[in-house]
């Protein structure tokens, strides 16, 4: 086991790397010997890795209950939150009960939500089962849920206890998963660490293999990375947000293609590549970083190109954004590979990047010209 620590002072936190963790006594730092436990996964990693956990954590806690919830992006909702809020309030759970989300992305964003909210706060702890929940989604505490008009646009910042990232649940992950998480590595790579970059340009296919020693390193170096980040800026309100490299182009792939269409990871891949094209077109990127960039993800197993859209639509989900500043969209955009900065940029620039890369259904001039709707936007996307 190998641990990388995130500092926040008295809310600090350890991430335990390595195979085989659920079946150790990983959990006996957070053990409430006269409290319950509420296991919150879904049907797919329940029947897998729910029995593993469960018996892992009675010997610390007084009763370990479990909610099974649907599995997908779709059910990231307020429907489905509620599921677990039944579960907790129908066994009387109190403030003392700790939640462990066993899942991906989607189930680690919805206990952390849970758990912020239950009595204004309830302990939990991160248990990710897939590589982008590993590297990525499960470090830092954002937790959200969806909104038709917008991903991750209603949550709360709300750091766990411990994450506990076991590889070996990787192996029971579909390649189209295991590629998701990879977009988010190359992520990471791209904006702080060139280096690092270069390692995944040579150990791309070891990777997608998922072979052990090979994971281990990327899986540590994306959380060390991400670490770094949130130490410094944990509730996003200046350097966290490079962590978004790709995502204001992915998160309006994800809503304008319909939830669960796209995995998140696949619309990250093809966001990265936009944005990249972004930054060579403002000269802040050369053209080959932006080739090296584009073939990696190719090589990853992702899409480099988005899906088409009618253009207005990607200016309207684009506007719906977390790094929105008073009606100003903001990009995280590469100055050269393994630096990231935050700017605006003018929208025909974007349109440019958005259109060279197969995203746009209908770029014609009654979409694009002088006083149509995506004119009118220009303004709001300009720096």
């Amino acid at each position: 086991m190998t641990t990388v620590r995130v500092e926040l002072d008295q809310r600090a936190y350890d991430i335990r790397i390595g195979a085989g963790l659920l079946g150790r006594d990983t959990f006996a730092d957070v053990a409430q010997p006269k409290a319950r436990a509420l296991i919150v996964t879904n049907t797919t990693v329940a029947p897998l890795y729910a029995q593993a956990l469960q018996q892992a954590l009675e010997p610390h806690f007084a009763e370990v209950l479990q909610c099974v919830l649907p599995d997908g992006e779709q059910y990231k909702d307020w429907p489905t939150l509620n599921r677990i809020f039944d579960a907790l309030l129908e066994r009387q759970c109190d403030r003392k009960t700790t939640l462990f989300a066993l899942g991906g992305g989607v189930i680690g964003d919805m206990t952390g939500f849970a758990a912020a909210c239950y009595m204004r706060g309830v302990p939990f702890v991160q248990v990710p089962t897939t590589l982008l929940a590993q590297v990525d989604s499960s470090v830092g505490g954002k937790t959200a849920i969806n909104h038709p008009l917008g991903k991750n646009m209603i949550g709360a910042f709300y750091q766990p206890r411990l994450v506990v990232a076991d590889v070996e649940t990787l192996r029971t992950l579909p390649p189209r998963e295991v590629s998701a998480g990879l977009a988010e590595i190359i992520k990471h790579g791209a904006i702080a660490d060139a280096e690092f970059f270069g390692w995944l340009e040579t150990h791309m296919e070891r990777l997608r293999a998922l072979e052990h020693d090979a994971v281990v390193h990327a899986v540590r170096r994306s959380c060390e990375i991400k670490a770094a980040v949130v130490a410094q800026d944990e509730t996003e309100s200046g350097l966290r947000a490079i962590l978004n490299f790709g995502h204001t182009f992915g998160h309006a792939i994800e809503a304008g293609m319909g939830y669960g269409q796209w995995l998140h990871g696949e619309a990250v891949g093809a966001g990265m590549v936009i944005a990249a094209g972004v930054s060579e077109r403002l000269g802040l990127l050369d053209p080959a970083s932006a080739v090296r960039l584009q073939e990696l993800v190719r090589r990853a197993g992702l899409p480099v190109e988005a899906p088409a859209l009618p253009l207005q639509r990607y200016l309207d989900l684009m506007q719906v954004d977390k790094k929105n500043d008073a009606g100003n969209v903001r990009f995280v955009l590469l100055q050269g590979l393994g630096g990231a900065v935050l700017r605006a940029a003018p929208q025909d620039l974007v349109t440019s990047s958005l259109l060279a890369h197969g995203a746009i259904r209908d770029a014609s001039p009654a979409m694009s010209g002088p006083g149509s709707p995506a004119s009118r936007t220009a303004g709001s996307l300009a720096a």
